[in-house]
C-alpha cells in the first residue's frame, strides 16, 4: 500500500515537471510586443500614433506597442477610480 502511494505521487511529480517544461506557445490572436526601438520606429514611420496623442480616460501606468491580429495596438494599463484596467487601443486610429 505504501509503495502504491509513493508511486502515485512520484508519477504526479513527473507529470507536473513535464508540463512545466512545455514551452508556452502564444495563440494566433495573442499580442507580440515590439521592443522600444521597434516601437519608436513604428511611431516615426507613421504606422502608429504617438502614445501622448491618445485620448485615454485615466492615468496610463504602463504601455506596450504590440502586433495583434495583423495590426498594431497599444496594450495599456490604466489607473481609473483607484483600479488598474488593461485597455487595448488601435495604434493607428487611437480607438
Amino acid at each position: 500500500m505504501k509503495k502504491l502511494w509513493f508511486l502515485q505521487h512520484k508519477l504526479a511529480v513527473i507529470g507536473l515537471a513535464a508540463a512545466l517544461m512545455v514551452p508556452l506557445v502564444p495563440s494566433a490572436g495573442a499580442a507580440q510586443c515590439l521592443s522600444p526601438g521597434e516601437a519608436r520606429a513604428a511611431v516615426s514611420s507613421g504606422q502608429a500614433r504617438a502614445l501622448g496623442s491618445l485620448s485615454i480616460s485615466g492615468k496610463i501606468v504602463d504601455a506596450k506597442l504590440c502586433r495583434q491580429g495583423g495590426r498594431l495596438v497599444y496594450v495599456l494599463s490604466v489607473l481609473q477610480n483607484g483600479k488598474v484596467r488593461t485597455v487595448t487601443v488601435d495604434a493607428k486610429t487611437g480607438r
